[in-house]
């Protein structure tokens, strides 16, 4: 193994000696359940949408609800608010915990093979068979379908390839590669990214606060250039164009925490961000709600930054609430978090292609919305879980998934 002496001789904290982390564990886990919750959500969104003859027709609204169904349920809006506010930030978090130690561990060229090998060839398989197969109930809900084949066709007409959420997989593989090579040719700037997280070391709201400015510097210029919901896509890669430099300093700022350790400083099992997990959870709820109130004042007065500024700071405290929160009670090994983090990367791949077609068997049905949504939500997951489940017991996927 060819090892970047660079890396190596850069300033670091010892990685910890346990060998897996429980609460970043369940809480990675987590989020991939909120990511099925979320999708699942989008069909019962309160919102009505006119038929479209084909796929090609604009506006392409089934990119993001490939089925919506005419049962509605309110709740469901509030809660793809809440969710867009802040978990895809807090993934790439999350995945930039470890990132420093699997570089120090595998050396760059090593590292490199081996995320693209997780990443990038999970990518290929969900943008290519995953992703026609969720998206096809859309088409199905066409007034002019007329089978697989003429679906085909309107696909490849689209002028591009929609990836549904395989999007995270590229986004996160260019920013560890990106990571990687800047901390291999410049690994001073891991030390430094070292050193400010252990100055915040038992001041969680510094950091919180920290994460804000910086973040906001990375979205609100982007956000007053685009749109915030606006979206870049080439082929099959598609990102928010707004929210691209602020997922990666969500990223570094993983990166940061993990070079301390993850079992020490913030995250300390006895610390002070575990033990104000509810000043946490309240501050990121009262946060949210005021953000969401300066809506109706920032739209009549054009201020977009203003919008901004609330996402970044609600963005933060959210995050770091439901971190204070899984310090705090994931401590320990449980069999169903176990099993469920396990499985989590497996569900994330596959989830999309239950959650639109059990939306679009359940169209029929005249129950509830908040019904369909349960019976939706949980459908999808166990039987993700089970596809991933089953399919790890093949050798050559078990490596990679």
């Amino acid at each position: 193994m060819v090892q970047s002496t660079s890396i190596t001789s850069a300033p670091q904290t010892a990685p910890s000696s346990r060998q897996y982390n429980y609460a970043i564990g369940y809480l990675r886990a987590f989020l991939v359940a909120l990511v099925v919750a979320h999708h699942t959500a989008l069909g019962y969104f309160p919102l009505t949408l006119p038929h479209q003859a084909t796929l090609l027709n604009s506006p392409r609204l089934w990119l993001t609800f490939p089925v919506l169904d005419a049962h509605h349920w309110v709740f469901t809006a509030l809660f793809v608010v809440f969710n867009d506010s802040f978990f895809m930030s807090l993934m790439f978090l999350v995945s930039g915990l470890f990132f420093w130690h699997g570089l120090a561990r595998k050396g760059v060229r090593t590292f490199l093979r081996d995320r693209f090998l997780r990443l990038g060839l999970p990518f290929v398989v969900a943008v290519v068979l995953f992703s026609p197969v969720a998206y096809y109930p859309s088409y199905l809900q066409t007034t002019t379908h007329a089978g697989f084949a003429d679906f085909w066709r309107q696909w490849r007409s689209l002028g591009m390839w929609p990836g549904g959420p395989a999007w995270f997989l590229w986004v996160l593989l260019t920013f560890d590669a990106a990571s990687a090579l800047l901390f291999s040719k410049r690994p001073a700037w891991a030390s430094a990214l070292g050193r400010f997280t252990e100055r915040l070391s038992g001041r969680p709201l510094v950091a919180v606060l920290a994460l804000v400015a910086i973040s906001a510097l990375a979205y609100m210029p982007l956000t007053l250039l685009f749109t915030a919901n606006s979206w870049t896509t080439f082929g099959p890669f598609a990102f928010q164009t707004s929210r691209v430099f602020h997922y990666f300093v969500y990223f570094l700022f993983g990166v940061a925490l993990g070079i301390a350790g993850v079992d020490r400083g913030i995250f300390a099992p006895g610390g002070r961000l575990a033990s104000a997990w509810w000043a946490a959870s309240g501050a990121a709820v009262v946060i949210f709600a005021l953000s969401k109130m300066l809506i109706p004042f920032a739209r009549t007065h054009s201020s977009s930054a203003l919008l901004a500024g609330g996402f970044v700071v609600s963005c933060a405290f959210s995050s770091f609430a439901c971190l204070a929160v899984f310090v705090r009670f994931m401590q320990v090994r449980r069999p169903f978090w176990d099993s469920l983090a396990r499985n989590s990367f497996g569900i994330y791949l596959v989830h999309y292609m239950f959650v639109s077609w059990l939306q679009y068997a359940m169209l029929p049905a005249t129950v509830p919305g908040f019904a369909k949504f349960l019976i939706v939500f949980l459908g999808a997951l166990v039987l993700s879980w089970m596809a991933i489940t089953t399919l790890r017991r093949i050798p050559a996927i078990s490596r990679v998934v």
